[in-house]
Formats: structure tokens, sequence, C-alpha cells
């Protein structure tokens, strides 16, 4: 079973040292790093599940694994006591958090949660990928709730953010928000476009205003389809649906 795990520590303990062995016997590449972020950095293209044993709670650390799992779908296994795990939690989403486990540590259980992890990310590795593109956090996590079961489903704040994802991963469809404070959706669309590795991936415009005037100046810049932010889950699921279906 392929597979890289880096483990994050203050330091490469006993434990930690047990845990890359049992993972290695298990046919899973796993590799020791301080949870400092200028080290995760170093590896972390090449990382598909962080487990963190916690030893010591690192703000700045939790942080920057929150942006890179929303970035690029990464997920984190923790290893701690209860107390340990709810401080982790005021800077890293629980919705990041693939599984917790209390010490001491049952390597059975755990060993089986990392190997079904990547035994789902094979099958969903075949899952057509989606990118949403929006400012507004709350409605992406939605959106990527309603499509995931079906989908592998990312998520990108900002044109800058999305670009920089797109750097790394392969999306076979853009949901874009039309309306955004920093860089618009049309001026984030003609980045995409000024793009030759990104600039054939199809664009949807997610957008909240339905006047005739909108819509006409949606479609003029001729995305593959816009959406309505007030569409409901199965119509969401539909349309995409049908957009595969007819490719």
């Amino acid at each position: 079973m392929p597979g890289n795990v880096q483990i994050l520590s203050t330091s490469e303990t006993f434990m930690v040292k047990g845990l890359i062995m049992k993972l290695k016997d298990a046919g899973i590449n796993a590799y020791f790093t301080e949870d400092q972020v200028e080290e995760i950095q170093k590896t972390q293209e090449d990382t598909q599940l962080f487990v963190y044993y916690l030893d010591e709670i690192i703000p700045k650390t939790l942080i920057y694994l929150k942006d890179l799992c929303l970035e690029s779908r990464r997920t984190v296994i923790m290893i701690g006591n209860p107390v340990e795990y709810e401080e982790t939690l005021k800077y890293l989403p629980e919705s990041h958090v693939q599984q917790f486990f209390d010490r001491p540590l049952n390597m059975d259980a755990f060993l089986n949660a990392v190997k079904k992890f990547f035994t789902d990310e094979m099958m969903e590795a075949r899952k057509k990928s989606i990118l949403i593109v929006d400012d507004d956090v709350s409605y992406m996590r939605t959106i990527r709730t309603w499509l995931m079961d079906s989908y592998r489903v990312s998520m990108a704040n900002s044109g800058i953010q999305a670009i920089t994802w797109l750097a790394k991963n392969k999306a076979d469809l853009i949901l874009l928000d039309y309306e955004m404070p920093v860089t618009s959706g049309p001026k984030v669309l003609e980045m995409f476009k000024s793009d030759m590795s990104i600039k054939d991936i199809p664009v949807m415009f997610l957008t909240a205003k339905s006047d005739k005037a909108s819509i006409v100046r949606v479609i003029a810049l001729k995305p593959a389809d816009y959406i309505l932010k007030t569409i409901d889950k199965d119509s969401l699921h539909n349309k995409i649906d049908a957009f595969f279906m007819n490719l």
C-alpha cells in the first residue's frame, strides 16, 4: 500500500520511532518531522497524511496545518490526551482531523485507521475533482458537504489561493464565485485563462444575483455554466452530474 506519513512531534522520542517502525512494517513509508512550520514545508509535497503526536501545543504549526489542509485536502491524525486535543481545536478545525487517539495508544486501532485512510484515498482518487473558489468559507463548506459523496472537493478562498492549489493539484471543474471582494470572479477567470496549464479547466460561476442584467454579464464570459447560490443540494448534484456525463 503506497503512501507517505509525516509524524510530527517536538522530538523523535521512543514512541515516535515505534510508530514509524510499525507503519513501515505495514508497508507505509513514515518519517519524523519536528513540529515547526519550516520543517514541515521541506517535505509536505510528498506527504499524504500527517500524524501529530502531541506533547506541546504550538499554535503557529496548527494554524499552518489548517491552511495546508484547506488548500490541498490533507488531513491529520492526532495522538494525545483529551485536554491537549481540545486545545488543538482552537487552531485546527475538527473537520481537518481524520481521527483522534487517546494515550496510551491502541496500536492496532491506529494502524487500521492509517490503512483505511490510504484505502479511502485510492477510491477517492477515482472520483472527479472539483475546486470551489469563494471568499465565503461557510458557504464553501456547505457545498463541499453536498458534493463530497460523489466528488473530490477542495476549497480556495481567493483567486491567488486557487492558482496556488492548481499548480500542485488537478481539477476537473471549478466552481467560481462571481462576486469576491478583493479579486472578482471575472478577474480570477481571466487569470485562469492566461495560465496555459489551467486555461482549459471548465469553470461554472456561482452567483447570488438572478436578475437578467447580471445573468447576461455572467454568460458573456462564456463559463461552462452558472449556478445561482439559492440552488438546493439535489439540483446542484443533478447539474454537475449531467455536466460530467455530457463531456
